[in-house]
């Protein structure tokens, strides 16, 4: 083996030659044993490459590298201005010697070995200053990243800073809000944990447990198992190193343990040697993130066959003696791979080291042509290669996916990416459609609590982490038309929820409209009590000359007839959509039309009492109320009315009002009165004109006639009266559409009362009694003449 060789660097721009430069190779074996521990563990084997590199010739008599310890297991150096060193773990695991200390212990030996993996790092001193400055190609702990702590140290691999936050993102990608967390419980595994944590609990993702343990922990190890086994959680986040994931592969393997989807850091998802028929069945449809393979040309053949070359010589065919044969036995199981070199693409490390050495010697060149200048270069493979203010390079990783094709062959599929030197919005993409999930299922969903539909809200549940939660269903009124909301929100005045409470509608519009039931019966009575009262005024028109008629003042009898209908037909202004025009028509006319009738039946009140205190000797009333003063009487009682409606209209008139006050689900389309003294000064008066019309009658009661029309007048009145003082604590308490059902019905039930109680009794002499419809008949023993 040579120990010395003379190399040259040539810049790829300048086309600078850099001669006489020293190299040294210098290797040796180091093994790492904890005697306090009954398994065993991982062996580190580290090559130790140290280059001597200066500007200057150097002599004949320095060319010589010297032997240092062992022979056995030579260190072999040479001293020089600048030192570049390498470290590198090629072997994971270690066969114990015996120790009974009865002679001289043998050395460790190693096996599984490992091809650039598990990399440590790149250094290089300047030995006149005695300054250490590092860079790492596999270092990637979080915890580097301090400048102050470590002002000199770059790697040329990204922080797992940024592999913490993807693991997160790759999470929250596919919906799963409910996974559980597995790491080494070193610095390595710890840090970047830490970072998916935080990032999981800002993008809402809650971790139903997170466990750790070491390689020497295997009581650790079974409560992770045991955890894992009790957890409701479908995904797990492992960031482990690729022995703790043996371990644990290993006893989830034993236990059954399978139907978890996986999510994986660089630190075991490209590795092979997990790979077997048993742990497929764990490992199968795991996603995780790798560095990007990249093929460096000429680097397989070269480490293949230096490897074989160098490290093994008993590979050669020459050399048949016992001795060889005895060597060479130690190395039985290895001479097969020999020619084996499709892994070496999977060597993803590889180029991380390519990149640190590029560094180096671009570094180098600057120092030696005393040079200022940030470490930036394009390598031969076209990665631009730079370092961020940490120190670390840009994060960009591939995300591969565990499938087994046709053939039942294993590989690491890529399907996706994750970019930290890309936007925010391109930085991350997956393609979905490639994925082969666990147990080749469908896309596994691992949710604590299933997503609340629209229409309902999420509830925490107490103690319970906040992914875990009730979908309460949304209060009437309210909404929530998003999946998984927090809140539900009111709908505006004029909406109301739907049944599914996952949208606004219109409220439902209410009035008491032609169409409905209450409706078609009102304006059946309404019309009725029309066509009632015609057949009566047709009746009397008809025997208007007979006694009956005449006796009692039949022109106030045929105004009282006439407003009648008027009374009637007011109460279908109540019924239909209000308008503007139908709310001020539906009050006044009201007033007005009972203001008339009132007015009549207060005039025939106040001619029956008049007539009969004209009989009296000397007394001769009848002049001051004759026929032109009752007209005159009645117009006006009436125009008052009308002067009151006048002012009510003009003052501040009644108009429609969307009443969502007194019903939350729907909306009463009413007429406001606007003026509310304007109303009760419309109902007063009609009341106060029912109230004298009352007494008059109720004085003229006891006149002697056999036909005292003020009697029927007395009970009619006292029927209007109990309807109307009933019809205000009615009106007042009924709800919506019911108060004008209220308000229509003492209307037709005060008409009626007006319309049986004065002319039932002479329709029913006049149709049925007409021996009674006879002068003599109706003036009895009174001295009364007709007028």
């Amino acid at each position: 083996m040579k120990c010395c060789e003379v190399i040259g660097y040539v810049h790829n721009h300048s086309s600078i030659l850099i001669t006489s430069i020293k190299m040294q190779i210098l290797y040796q074996v180091i093994y790492i044993w904890q005697p306090q521990l009954s398994l065993m563990f991982r062996m580190l084997l580290f090559l130790y490459i140290f280059l001597f590199f200066h500007q200057l010739p150097t002599k004949a008599g320095n060319t010589l590298c010297r032997m240092m310890g062992d022979p056995k297991y030579p260190l072999l150096s040479k001293d020089g201005e600048i030192i570049i060193g390498a470290l590198f773990a090629i072997r994971s695991k270690e066969t114990l010697p015996s120790f009974e200390f009865a002679q001289k212990p043998q050395a460790l030996s190693c096996s599984r070995f490992v091809v650039l993996k598990a990399l440590d790092q790149i250094m290089f001193l300047k030995q006149t200053d005695i300054l250490n400055e590092n860079i790492s190609h596999s270092a990637s702990c979080e915890c580097l990243s301090n400048r102050k702590d470590y002002p000199s140290f770059f790697r040329t691999i990204a922080s797992d800073y940024h592999q913490g936050r993807a693991l997160a993102y790759i999470v929250k990608h596919f919906g799963w809000s409910w996974v559980g967390a597995v790491n080494s419980d070193n610095d390595y595994g710890n840090n970047v944990m830490s970072i998916f944590l935080n990032t999981a609990q800002k993008e809402e993702i809650c971790v139903e447990y997170s466990v750790k343990f070491y390689r020497t922990e295997p009581e650790k190890l079974k409560k992770v198992v045991e955890t894992i086994k009790k957890s409701t959680a479908k995904v797990i986040v492992a960031f482990v190193s690729l022995i703790e994931m043996d371990l644990l592969t290993e006893q989830l393997n034993i236990q059954n343990i399978t139907g978890f989807q996986l999510i994986g850091g660089e630190g075991w998802i490209t590795a092979k040697s997990l790979i077997t028929p048993n742990s497929f069945l764990v490992l199968g449809g795991s996603l995780g993130f790798a560095f990007r393979k990249i093929n460096i040309e000429g680097f397989s053949d070269y480490v293949i066959k230096s490897f074989w070359d160098t490290a093994f010589p008993c590979s050669k065919t020459e050399g048949n003696s016992s001795q060889d044969t005895l060597i060479c036995s130690r190395y039985q199981d290895l001479l097969t791979l020999k020619n084996y070199n499709e892994d070496v693409p999977e060597q993803r490390y590889a180029s991380n080291v390519y990149k640190a050495v590029y560094a180096v010697a671009h570094s180098l060149h600057s120092l030696l042509n005393c040079k200022e200048q940030t470490i930036c270069l394009n390598n031969n493979f076209g990665d631009h290669v730079w370092f961020d203010s940490t120190g670390g390079a840009v994060a960009h990783y591939e995300v591969v996916n565990w499938q087994q094709d046709s053939n039942r062959s294993f590989q690491f599929k890529p399907v996706g990416y994750f970019d930290a030197s890309l936007p925010p919005d391109q930085s991350f993409m997956l393609k979905t459609e490639n994925i082969i999930w666990a147990g080749g299922q469908l896309e596994p969903r691992s949710v604590c609590s299933e997503s609340c539909p629209p229409g309902t809200r999420k509830a925490a549940q107490k103690g319970r982490p906040v992914c875990c939660y009730d979908c309460i269903p949304c209060a009437e009124g309210e909404i929530s038309n998003e999946t998984d909301s927090i809140n539900c929100k009111q709908c505006p005045g004029e909406y109301w929820s739907n049944a599914e409470r996952n949208q606004c509608v219109l409220k439902a519009v209410e009035f008491l409209s032609f169409t409905e039931m209450m409706g078609i019966v009102l304006v059946f009575f309404s019309l009725f009590g029309v066509g009632l009262t015609a057949l009566v005024a047709i009746l009397f028109y008809s025997k208007k000359e007979t006694p009956i008629v005449k006796a009692n003042n039949s022109e106030l009898s045929f105004l009282l007839l006439f407003s009648l209908p008027l009374c009637f037909l007011c109460s279908l202004t109540f019924i239909g959509r209000p308008t503007e025009w139908s709310c001020m028509l539906r009050h006044t006319a009201f007033g007005i039309t009972f203001g008339l009738c009132i007015s009549c039946v207060l005039g025939k009140t106040i001619v029956v009492l008049m007539a009969f205190k004209a009989t009296l000797p000397g007394i001769n009333v009848m002049k001051w109320f004759g026929p032109a003063q009752q007209r005159l009487s009645v117009l006006a009682f009436t125009l008052i009315q009308v002067l009151i409606c006048l002012l009510w209209l003009t003052i501040s008139p009644p108009f429609p009002h969307k009443n969502i006050k007194y019903y939350k689900e729907k909306i009463i389309l009413e007429c406001s009165l606007g003026s509310t003294l304007g109303f009760w000064a419309v109902l007063g008066y009609v009341g106060l004109l029912a109230v004298l019309c009352f007494i008059f009658a109720f004085l003229a009661r006891t006149l002697p006639d056999n036909f005292n029309e003020a009697k029927f007048i007395t009970f009619s009145l006292l029927i209007f009266c109990a309807v109307w003082i009933t019809f205000i604590p009615a009106y007042v308490s009924s709800p919506g559409k019911f108060t004008v059902a209220v308000e229509i019905f003492a209307i037709l039930a005060s008409s009626f009362g007006l319309l049986f109680c004065i002319f039932a009794p002479k329709c029913y002499i006049i149709l049925f009694k007409s021996d009674q419809n006879t002068k003599q008949h109706v003036m009895g023993k009174t001295t009364c003449k007709p007028y």
